[in-house]
């Protein structure tokens, strides 16, 4: 189940950057917003249509990646009880045994 989503999630990803990069930006720094006839795309979906097209397919893009990433976040960890070191038992120390004697040190 997390693979499928997964590999929705990066088609997903991978489909937003391409339409976020298709978009015209407001500077112009990319040239891509379909100019004319000899800048861009040639004619295909100039003015309205294709800011309205592109923009509606970045939103559902982005509806789509937030579902896919919150829905991957649930069933990561979402089965899993909390715990906390203050609930944990103490670990046991041990004691040295005491000895009559101490033990003499090892000769090299």
């Amino acid at each position: 189940m997390i693979t499928v989503i997964v590999v929705i999630h990066l088609l997903v990803a991978i489909a937003l950057v391409g339409t976020v990069l298709l978009q015209r930006s407001e500077g112009g720094g990319l040239g891509m917003g379909g100019s004319g006839g000899g800048g861009g795309m040639g004619g295909f979906l100039t003015g309205r249509a294709t800011a309205n097209l592109l923009t509606r397919a970045t939103a559902g893009l982005a509806v789509i990646f937030f579902s896919t990433s919150m829905a991957l976040a649930i069933l990561s960890g979402g089965n899993k009880e909390t715990k906390s070191i203050l609930d944990a038992p103490p670990p046991a120390v041990e004691q040295p045994e005491n000895s009559a004697e101490p033990s003499a040190p090892v000769a090299q």
